[in-house]
């Protein structure tokens, strides 16, 4: 397959497939000649940091907090789940063809500057966000387990993730891999205990639950699963230009759909054994404590291995949005900053939610989604309309723009937010008017910014060669 490319976007160095060895370049076109890894393995990459106890809380809170009867809350997982993991796999698929960054590849549908708003959104969520919330599930992890200080935790958590994601692509995916089979098993036996005691009548939602916690648990599960698709083609712009995009598709959505389900059901069958309040106030204390205590402890140790596994992704593709800002700085800076300073705020972040994890991840997860949302909505008209056109020779041209991609998502982001949303601290005008309507702000935004988008640049995109 013929990739044509400007030669000054073409990343410099050589790579291949070193592991122990500093990734060269930022967000420029991987050569051909450095191309390597098979569709597979994303089955682990997506997989295992999804196997960590923020995935549990989701299931938690779809019960504790959301209202919902255990096989209400499973039905809202996997539809919530399943939306997020199509979106994932249909990304991911984009990658080999052009490789470059998830990042890189949005310029198309918001223009060079224009990408400014995804990007910069990303760079904040992944590499403080995300960061913040996983450290904190580590360091509650590992403070549980050997009784050293939060503090203390929370820095041994946060610096071996940052040792794993600035070495970069390579170290991020073996990390993976071989985490994959200890989180696997690990997770997996206190799956069947919990499982084992699941009461499905029991529970803050007994046997059902309401529309609107029906409508909630779905946002926040398409937030979490959706959280990895500004993440997509990071991790399969190395895969050669002519691999299958069906298997690169499928083995993506797949490690995120399953995972995320396994460990969101158990989180859900966990909070009907305890009370809600016991179950969001001391969310790690309440799962382990419905384990023997040989389980208990290899789940709390599975947990912070969990958060590292996560980490690695957020802190490398949080690098890479923040590198696709096209900030003007030497690259070995923009990659320290990147990786090395919003890995320090979001240390930072994560020594406030220390102490009250519960509400704050609750919002965050759906502020996720409203972002994502039309985000999405941009990018998958956008990728319909240019079906067939050649696009390398937009995605690196800083006098290329298309003012519709964030005209839209704003709009997308504007109406659903102040019409759909259903926060702690600000509730959309619909949602006031009917608790059932829950939050289907993300749903809204969608559809919204892929409406406004398509209006907007349709005829101009179809015409562009």
């Amino acid at each position: 397959m013929a990739v044509t490319v400007p030669a000054e976007a073409v990343r410099e160095g050589t790579y291949g497939d070193r592991v122990v060895a500093v990734e060269p370049g930022g967000v420029g076109f991987i050569p051909l000649e450095e191309r390597h890894g098979r569709p597979r393995q994303l089955l682990w990459t997506w997989a295992s940091p999804n196997l960590e106890f923020a995935t549990v809380f989701v299931g938690v809170l779809a019960v504790a907090a959301f209202g919902l009867g255990f096989w209400v809350a499973l039905a809202a997982i996997v539809l919530g789940t399943g939306l997020g993991a199509v979106s994932h796999g249909v990304l991911s698929a984009r990658g080999p063809a052009h490789g470059v960054p998830q990042m890189v590849l949005s310029r198309l549908g918001f223009g060079y500057w224009g990408n400014v708003l995804p990007a910069g959104l990303n760079a904040i969520t992944a590499g403080i966000g995300w960061f913040a919330v996983n450290s904190v599930s580590g360091a509650l992890a590992l403070n549980t387990l050997t009784d050293l200080p939060k503090v203390v935790c929370l820095i041994v958590i946060v610096a071996v993730q940052l040792g794993v994601a600035f070495f970069g692509h390579n170290l991020v995916q073996a990390f993976e891999r071989y985490a994959f089979p200890i989180l696997a098993v690990i997770f997996l036996i206190a799956a069947i205990t919990i499982f084992a005691k699941t009461t499905p009548s029991a529970g803050a939602g007994g046997g059902s639950g309401s529309l609107g916690g029906f409508l909630l648990t779905v946002g926040a599960t398409f937030g979490y699963a959706a959280g990895w698709n500004p993440y997509a083609a990071d991790y399969t712009r190395y895969f050669r230009a002519d691999v299958s995009k069906r298997a690169v598709g499928w083995c993506a959505g797949l490690g995120v759909f399953v995972s995320c389900v396994l460990l969101e059901t158990v989180g859900a069958g966990a909070a009907t054994l305890v009370d809600p309040g016991a179950a969001l106030g001391d969310p790690t204390g309440s799962f382990t404590g419905n384990l023997p205590s040989v389980t208990a402890n290899l789940t709390l140790l599975a947990i912070a291995l969990g958060a590292v596994s996560a980490n690695a992704l957020n802190v490398y593709s949080g690098a890479m949005s923040f590198v696709a800002l096209g900030v003007n700085l030497p690259l070995a800076a923009r990659r320290a900053i990147s990786a090395l300073g919003f890995g320090l705020i979001g240390f930072v972040v994560a020594l406030t939610g220390l102490d009250d994890a519960g509400a704050k991840y609750e919002s965050f997860l759906l502020v996720i989604a409203y972002w994502i949302g039309p985000w999405l909505g941009v990018m998958f008209v956008d990728q319909a309309l240019r079906r067939g056109q050649p696009l390398a020779q937009f995605l690196y041209d800083k006098r290329y723009a298309n003012w519709a991609g964030p005209i839209a998502m704003l709009s997308g982001m504007l109406i659903s937010i102040l019409l759909f949303s259903n926060q702690t601290r600000f509730v959309g005008y619909v949602a006031r008017q009917s608790s059932s309507f829950g939050d289907i702000a993300f749903e809204v935004g969608f559809l919204v910014a892929a409406g406004v988008y398509y209006a907007l640049a349709a005829n101009k995109v179809r015409a562009r060669t």
